[in-house]
């Protein structure tokens, strides 16, 4: 399978790459040090139009789909990890599946907003006891009336305390499992909303991850997600979309980790000589660049699925799988590389090292996508 770039994506590519390489790789160890949100990133990014790249023209966006967005995404990554999952999930997570669920009045009040920037967007699902079992959530939600009204809390969501909407996951009936299941759009000014205690984390220090916290939350009843019951199908259709965006994270962070290693062996030199003459040096920047071209392969095959609207989640998990346990192999490597050199905290490999952790976690850990893959491989047996 090719994958002939088109002008429009060929040039959303340059434009990435051009800021990532400008603005996002000389900030992105200042960021990480201070854990301080990036902040001056996102609204350059918004002001290139890459917080719209998936929504339609018709609401100020670029048009753009799911392939686009995975080529844009492993740019941003490259340059800042951090900066990169706070594009993705405002694309991947929250304009997607609007798009994909919400009615026309939703998307015309929410859409516009998001595509410019204005606001950013949110993706609550995880709790404090549930993270994987999607459908064992304890977040409730009972109707009155014209409102929902929704008691829990909801943890590690990224964009969590700078978000201005965000779609909220809570259940009508604990007993019903995934069928009690709603999607909200939440707003952070509706009544019974406040962000809880700020994440601590190993690496993508300089993305905001917080704690959700609902008392009685007030959510009109047009703002629900699809029909009532049928939040877990939202999840599930939204996630595909969010595995391929983390994937796109991985793979960025994976060819980060190669460009630093190439970038030292031609500065540094061994038993005197240089260190990229080395046989030994030349197989682990072989085997890296293998593994990266694979994962990208992979990941663009899953976001072409997804453009033609063809079955994708276990092409999504593929990708999520095998680009995230890439990308650890090569932060692993490229600290082995630099020896001593790549375990100080002044080393970009160092921070790199740190980030490709979560890309094995989120979105669905590795162990997950293996059932997910499982599941589809033994259907396909079966049948």
């Amino acid at each position: 399978m090719l994958f002939d770039l088109t002008k429009e994506q060929q040039q959303l590519r340059d434009t990435a790459r051009e800021f990532a390489d400008k603005i996002l790789k000389p900030n992105a160890q200042g960021y990480d040090e201070r854990e301080e949100y990036p902040r001056e990133n996102i609204e350059k990014l918004a002001d290139l139009g890459f917080l719209g790249i998936i929504i339609p023209e018709e609401f100020g966006g670029g048009g753009h789909r799911a392939v686009a967005l995975a080529i844009a995404l492993e740019e941003i990554n490259r340059g800042c990890a951090s900066t990169g999952v706070t594009i993705s999930v405002h694309n991947s997570l929250l304009a997607n599946p609007l798009l994909y669920f919400g009615t026309p009045e939703q998307r015309q009040r929410y859409l516009p907003r998001l595509a410019s920037g204005e606001w950013l967007g949110a993706y609550a699902i995880s709790e404090p006891n549930h993270g994987s079992d999607a459908a064992a959530i304890e977040t409730a939600c009972r109707k009155k009336g014209d409102r929902y009204y929704v008691t829990g809390r909801k943890a590690w969501i990224t964009n969590g305390s700078k978000a201005h909407v965000y779609i909220v996951f809570a259940t009508l009936d604990a007993a019903l499992g995934a069928k009690g299941i709603c999607a909200f759009i939440v707003e952070r000014t509706f009544s019974g909303f406040s962000v809880g205690k700020k994440e601590k984390k190993l690496g993508i220090r300089a993305s905001d991850t917080v704690e959700l916290i609902f008392e009685e939350m007030e959510v009109p009843a047009e703002n629900l997600l699809s029909a009532s019951g049928e939040g877990f199908k939202v999840a599930m259709h939204t996630l595909d979309g969010g595995r391929i965006g983390i994937a796109t994270q991985a793979i960025g962070i994976a060819q980060a980790c190669l460009d630093e290693s190439k970038k030292f062996a031609a500065e540094r030199k061994r038993f005197g000589k240089p260190l990229y003459k080395s046989q030994a040096f030349g197989h682990r920047i072989a085997d890296m660049a293998l593994e990266i071209e694979a994962a990208r392969m992979l990941t663009l095959r899953a976001a072409l699925l997804k453009d033609q609207e063809k079955p994708h989640t276990a092409e999504a998990s593929m990708a999520k799988l095998y680009a995230s346990e890439a990308a650890n192999r090569a932060a692993r490597e490229a600290i082995a590389i630099h020896g001593g050199a790549g375990a100080r905290r002044s080393q970009v490999v160092e921070r790199l090292f740190r980030d490709a952790k979560i890309t094995e976690i989120y979105e669905g850990t590795s162990e997950i996508q293996r059932l997910v893959i499982a599941r589809h491989a033994l259907q396909d047996r079966l049948q």
